[in-house]
């Protein structure tokens, strides 16, 4: 997917080939080193007012990928563009202004807010940080922030302390838009909420979007609430991305053995689909010694010699080119 120059400039988030390693181990006593290969080769397009899913199991690198994209941690390689910028050759200023344009909504909205400031020095501080607004506006804005969110302005002067779950993910996600991005990674949002309040927030991210006109790149294992949000899907193992297409085609079609998988080890609380649930038997192989070949060949019922000796690449589906896999013996749907 590297073209070897920059994207149209109002193409949004193009990532291309993006790779980010630790080292761990070492030291006394006298452990050796071990690589984790958290993101191998990731691309991913998220277009301008567009919602991106990137799912898969705990562990598979996705939270990982989502943070380089923002540069929360450097990428060891690779590039990302955000309409048309390099992001990886930004510095001082630059930046500064792609941060604010790019912002983070945290899974756990009880860790994610610091109990001993009141909501006003929460969301004030973003703005102090940015110069995004004159001392006599932060308080307007900040208001206005608020109320986008469905809270009133009396919550201002409350701590997190006195919040429900899914308040302080209002909280969290009115942090985020005060500095008014283009682009928000939401990093499993509606995870750690009741079902309940779960379809509260993603109507509430929607209806941000719309008026907002905002891209998401939604980072979540729960397939059907990214059914329910993203136009598109990524589905991540052991760090690669393994399949990639609309929503709806991904999921009710899957062409990767482990999409497959995935969906059927999904309940659908719909009983005019009727899939048998299926159960793994393997856990996610180790990031630091992942299997030769194709990745997922130690678990995949359809796995051939040549799974387990040659790394497949992502390539189009024939006659479908939204869609495409990473795969030697794809499915057929």
């Amino acid at each position: 997917m590297n073209t070897g120059r920059n994207p149209p400039q109002d193409q949004g988030i193009v990532v291309e080939n993006l790779c980010k390693h630790y080292t761990i181990g070492g030291r006394w006593p006298a452990r050796a080193k071990q690589i984790v290969h958290a993101v191998l080769d990731v691309s991913l397009v998220v277009a301008k007012g567009e919602s991106v899913g990137l799912v898969g199991e705990s562990g598979c690198g996705k939270s990982t990928a989502a943070r380089a994209i923002l540069r929360l941690i450097e990428p060891d390689s690779g590039k990302i563009f955000h309409d048309g910028v390099d992001v990886c050759a930004l510095s001082g200023p630059g930046l500064r202004q792609y941060r604010r344009r790019a912002q983070l909504v945290f899974q756990d909205p009880y860790a994610s807010l610091n109990p001993k400031r009141t909501i006003r020095q929460t969301l004030e501080e973003p703005l102090r940080v940015h110069g995004m607004a004159k001392p006599d506006e932060i308080a307007e804005r900040v208001e206005r922030a608020l109320a986008e969110v469905g809270l009133p302005a009396s919550s201002l002067s409350r701590y997190p302390n006195e919040f429900s779950g899914g308040q302080r993910q209002r909280i969290g996600i009115a942090r985020a838009l005060v500095l008014e991005p283009d682009f928000v990674v939401a990093d499993e949002p509606v995870s750690a909420l009741d079902v309940s309040v779960q379809a509260q927030i993603l109507q509430l991210l929607k209806t941000l979007q719309q008026l907002r006109n905002l891209s998401f790149l939604f980072v979540s294992h729960d397939l059907g609430v990214v059914r329910n949000f993203c136009s598109r899907t990524n589905v991540m193992y052991l760090g690669r991305i393994v399949e990639t297409g609309p929503t709806e085609q991904v999921l009710d079609a899957p062409r990767h053995p482990y999409t497959r998988l995935l969906r059927n080890s999904s309940p659908i609380p719909d009983p005019a689909q009727r899939i048998h649930l299926v159960a793994s038997h393997q856990d996610l192989p180790s990031a630091t010694n992942p299997p030769t070949g194709c990745a997922f060949h130690p678990r995949c019922p359809h796995a051939k010699e040549r799974c387990r000796s040659e790394v497949p690449t992502l390539q189009a589906i024939p006659g479908d080119p939204s869609r495409a896999v990473a795969c030697h013996f794809p499915l057929h749907g």
